[in-house]
């Protein structure tokens, strides 16, 4: 883990490193406890959780670790789904949430789109700082 940068304020920003499976779990979770806090505070608004979204997506791409930046874009789609669950309106049973779920995702796509082409983005402009630097080195 990388030492803290200095705040404006004076404090401290955290600045970990996270492996491939470490910005998986952390976005997944994320994204999980945000879906179901909008369900029990908001009622399951779909533009809340959009909202949320993006913040998650801007972290989970700074925090990867530099050797495996390429997976953040590939973590988030599938963690907006996963947070989705508590969002997505369903009837009963098993069929009627799954319903729920893709209409959930076909009417908040925007936002999907948005958050991952912010954290694809971002890892860009993070592998080629690295591999320009790496290039310097030898």
């Amino acid at each position: 883990m990388r030492e803290a940068r200095p705040a404006a304020g004076g404090g401290r920003l955290p600045n970990p490193r996270l492996t491939g499976l470490g910005t998986g779990l952390f976005c997944l979770a994320a994204m999980f406890l945000l879906g179901w806090l909008d369900q029990l505070l908001f009622g399951a608004s779909p533009t809340v959780y959009g909202v949320l979204f993006l913040p998650v997506c801007v972290l989970t791409a700074l925090w990867v670790r530099d050797g495996d930046v390429l997976t953040a874009p590939v973590v988030v789609p599938i963690a907006f789904t996963v947070g989705l669950l508590p969002v997505a309106e369903g009837g009963g049973g098993l069929l009627g949430r799954l319903m729920g779920l893709v209409t959930g995702l076909a009417t908040q796509a925007g936002w999907l789109y948005t958050g991952t082409l912010a954290a694809g983005v971002i890892v860009l402009v993070r592998r080629v700082r690295w591999v320009r630097r790496r290039r310097r080195r030898s």
